[in-house]
């Protein structure tokens, strides 16, 4: 073994007045000496240093990093994580290990750290790496540091109180699960997600009959239901690539979401039967379709517009005066639209204009004063402001192309592209 690498162990056992156990004196130099994890190389060095085998050694009492906290690590902690588990009812796959340490041995183990130049991994890593392999033993479950379902997490901040109740106490964190689809949204008259009552803000009052919603059933509720039923989950929150109003329609292949379950106790659910029983209960008002399991990120990446995203429209649109037919014709030169934040969502909405793409318009006459408008806009484009130029904050509009006030009786969402 290399001679400055024996010098400086000594040096470190010197400093601690030879109260270092080969788990903590291995892992300082890990970086340097092989073995087959820290307390083998620990008892390398004690061997090249020709020092007594700790066991041997008499005047070994206690280590002053760990405090001899590894020996916590046994099949007891493994049997209050399995009660735990068994307690809680909770269903995963896989799971990573997490501590919460005393500051006495997390201060120790930085004071020799920094007093030495080691450049290792703390404590704290070494004692979740051990447990976490220890689970993976007497668990069918496996460690997996890429979207874990579940981290198991020791505090051990009451380890060296004598004669404390509860040296260590286990708990689960539960990660949620992501289910991505597309709704459909069948009827008028209800909003994407649940809506706090506006007199009481969700507390409930006579007005929304002690509901504390503004609107009795919503897209995210119909499917959050039953979703949380069989997951038995805390809660569900429902993220979706934009919304419709509530008095339009949600129609062709439906609009992309990820419902998001919070502490879900059970993770492996049969989507496709879940999918059915929440359009039966759904009765004819939204429907779900194309369920499928998704991570984290993707959460994100349905909310988030793109210059390659589009939305389908079919509007119905009424005009104060009578036109022809051939005046539709003139609703091709929509292209380029300057849209300044519509009237009606200024109040909570950003006071800016925006640039937005008319792609195509289709048009079909259906009376002097009535047409049907198929068009394809680049997301984020208000139609019904399209349509009747919001007091001239959309430029150019139907109205002023077709000159004559016009308004969108009826809109109805036909198509949702997204990445």
């Amino acid at each position: 073994m290399d001679e400055n690498i024996l010098i400086k162990a000594k040096e470190l056992i010197d400093f601690t007045n030879g109260q270092i156990c080969n788990r903590c004196l291995g892992r300082k130099f890990s970086d340097c000496v092989e073995g087959n994890g820290n307390e083998e190389r620990g008892a390398k060095i004690r061997d090249a240093l020709n020092l007594p085998l700790l066991k041997e050694d008499e005047t070994y009492t206690e280590c002053e990093i760990c405090h001899e906290l590894f020996d916590k690590i046994d099949s007891d902690l493994v049997d209050l994580v399995k009660d735990k588990i068994e307690f809680l009812g909770v269903e995963f796959d896989t799971f990573v290990v997490g501590c919460w340490l005393t500051k006495e041995i997390a201060k120790k183990d930085e004071e020799i750290n920094s007093k030495f130049g080691f450049d290792v991994e703390v404590i704290k890593k070494e004692i979740n790496r051990e447990f976490g392999k220890l689970l993976e033993s007497n668990l069918e479950q496996s460690v997996n540091f890429d979207g874990e379902d579940v981290v198991i997490m020791l505090n051990l901040k009451h380890f060296l109180k004598k004669n404390s109740e509860k040296p260590v106490d286990i708990k689960i964190q539960i990660n949620p699960i992501f289910i991505e689809g597309r709704y459909r949204k069948l009827i008028r008259g209800i909003p994407q997600t649940k809506w706090p009552c506006g007199k009481c803000r969700g507390r409930g009052c006579e007005e929304c009959n002690f509901t504390g919603k503004q609107y009795p059933e919503s897209v995210e509720e119909l499917i959050s239901e039953t979703v949380l039923k069989y997951s038995k989950g805390y809660e569900a929150k429902f993220h979706g690539a934009g919304r419709e109003d509530i008095d339009v329609k949600m129609l062709g292949s439906g609009r992309p979401f990820v419902l998001e379950i919070k502490e879900p106790k059970v993770r492996n659910l049969d989507l496709g039967k879940l999918s059915e029983e929440v359009n039966e209960s759904a009765n004819g008002k939204t429907e779900y379709l194309n369920l499928k399991y998704t991570g984290r990120r993707r959460k994100a990446d349905i909310k988030v517009s793109s210059p390659d995203t589009y939305k389908v429209y079919r509007a119905l649109v009424k005009c104060d005066d009578e036109i022809k037919e051939e005046d539709l014709e003139k609703l091709q030169t929509l292209n380029i639209i300057e849209q300044r934040t519509p009237i009606r969502v200024s109040h909570r909405r950003a006071d800016k204009v925006r640039i937005k793409e008319v792609k195509s318009i289709k048009t079909k006459f259906i009376d002097s004063k009535t047409f049907e408008m198929i068009i394809k806009t680049e997301g984020g484009l208000y139609i019904k402001e399209l349509i009747s130029s919001d007091e001239g904050r959309s430029n150019p509009s139907v109205t002023e192309v077709l000159n004559t006030q016009a308004i969108c009786a009826e809109l109805d969402v036909i198509e949702v592209g997204i990445k």
